[in-house]
């Protein structure tokens, strides 16, 4: 088990999937978002696996019947990182899943994440206001946490007090104080806030608003002065306020206290060694989508060993970032619908002009950006 954990850290995996079926068995690492299968094993051998996990997981071998979740604080040669270990009963077996939690949060630098040069100028002057709240909306996996997290690196000075509630921590900074989520005894992201607002604090990170009351106390917290970080599932930055909306805030009081929108995906890039060029038939985007350019060929993935034989290698995040100025707080307020066409004035990209450009400069396949051309028509 120590050898296949340090094989997927060194990988850069997010996940290891263990896997039982009728004749055979299977580990599967997530390297870039996908899943990759690495090794088979003997249907024989695969209780033994999940035992050994389970044992440093502190969970009960004996319970094969029902679902269980732990965590695993692994050390080994120099490597220190937390695991999240999550046990489902299938019908050939036990499934486990470990997710990989990166325990540093030091190296992660908000210039190298993938904003532009205009899109980060607009961010971090969103982050220096003193109040108010900055909302970052995605899919799951599309590195939201890791945003937050090079945020807080440069909020983080010895005169601020910051909070944050987290499910789970992925990452530790020294200087913050981190909160687990734990839903089963009341520490839930609402009442976690509730008790942070007693803590003087200056910088509040919710992990995620799933709720109208989580999205209330964060609001009530931005009003009393605090700034307020969080994410939120939308398709779209300009999605966060119609979400919102939905959630029974009142538009007067997002425009008053939302700093700025921000929409982000991970995008897969090519691997370099054997991605290979084609011409291109404009047919193949979106229907409805309109490229800003010409494009006459394209690269497509291929796959090698140095790619692992999935033809991509590495991933760049994509940005949309809406900061709310004077006309975006009056759409807002008046209930106003023709945001695209004030955005286009603004020059404001959005992540299907980020993904097209990423596809024109033959760094990414027609296959990644798709969905997010998709998704923005």
């Amino acid at each position: 088990m120590q050898s296949l954990i340090t094989e997927a850290k060194t990988l850069g995996s997010s996940d290891i999937h263990l896997e039982s079926y009728e004749e055979k068995c299977r580990v599967r690492f997530r390297i870039d978002g996908h899943l990759v299968e690495r090794y088979a094993i003997g249907v024989e051998d695969f209780p033994v696996i999940v035992n050994k996990i389970k044992i440093r997981a502190n969970l009960d071998i004996a319970e094969k019947r029902l679902p269980q979740d732990g965590r695993i604080h692994f050390h080994t040669s120099g490597q220190k990182f937390d695991i999240r270990v999550s046990v489902l009963p299938t019908l050939y077996g036990e499934k486990v899943v470990l997710r990989l939690l990166s325990n540093d949060a030091t190296g992660i630098e908000i210039e190298r994440l993938g904003f532009s040069k205009r899109e980060l100028e607009d961010y971090t002057q969103a982050i220096k206001r003193p109040h108010g709240i900055v909302l970052i909306s995605g899919p799951t996996g599309s590195g939201k946490t890791t945003t937050l997290y090079a945020t807080l690196r440069i909020l983080n000075k010895r005169s601020t007090n910051i909070l944050t509630i987290e499910d789970p921590i992925e990452y530790t900074l020294e200087g913050i104080n981190q909160v687990q989520l734990k839903e089963s005894i009341g520490l839930t992201f609402s009442s976690a806030l509730r008790t942070f607002l007693r803590q003087d604090p200056d910088v509040i990170m919710v992990g995620e608003i799933r709720d109208v009351e989580t999205a209330r106390m964060a609001i009530r917290a931005a009003l009393t002065g605090h700034l307020v970080l969080s994410t939120i599932h939308t398709n779209s930055a300009w999605g966060i306020v119609s979400r919102l909306i939905d959630m029974d805030i009142p538009g007067y009081l997002i425009a008053g206290i939302l700093n700025t929108a921000v929409a982000q995906r991970l995008l897969r890039l090519l691997c370099n060694e054997c991605k290979s060029s084609i011409s291109f038939d404009p047919v193949l985007f979106p229907r409805g989508f309109v490229p800003p350019k010409e494009v006459k060929e394209h690269f497509t993935a291929c796959g090698c060993e140095h790619c692992h034989f999935t033809g991509y290698k590495g991933r760049k995040a994509i940005y949309e970032v809406i900061t709310l100025d004077s006309d975006l707080m009056e759409l807002i307020r008046m209930g106003g619908s023709n945001v695209h066409e004030m955005l286009k004035q603004k020059n404001i990209s959005l992540l299907s002009t980020s993904a097209f450009e990423l596809f024109q400069r033959g760094e990414t396949s027609l296959d990644e950006a798709y969905p997010v051309l998709l998704n923005n028509l």
